[in-house]
C-alpha cells in the first residue's frame, strides 16, 4: 500500500471534493482519497501493483483540474 499527496489547482468547493473523491476512487486499486481545499492536496491511499501514480494524476486532470 502507497499514499501520495498531490498538489492539485482549480478546486474550489465542496463538488471539486465530491468530483474529485468519486472519480479517484473508483480506480482500481485506491483505498482511500482525502481532499484538502484549504491545502490545495489530495492525498490518495492505494495498492501500487493495481493502479500506477500516473492513471490517479490523469484521473484528477480529467476532471477538470492541474495536479501541479
Amino acid at each position: 500500500m502507497a499514499t501520495i499527496t498531490l498538489s492539485v489547482s482549480g478546486m474550489s468547493c465542496n463538488h471539486c471534493v465530491t468530483a474529485i473523491q468519486t472519480a479517484v476512487g473508483e480506480l482500481n486499486g485506491v483505498k482511500e482519497v482525502n481532499v484538502s481545499l484549504d491545502k490545495n492536496e489530495v492525498a490518495v491511499s492505494y495498492d501500487e501493483t493495481a493502479v500506477a501514480e500516473d492513471k490517479i494524476k490523469a484521473e484528477i486532470e480529467d476532471q477538470g483540474y492541474e495536479v501541479n
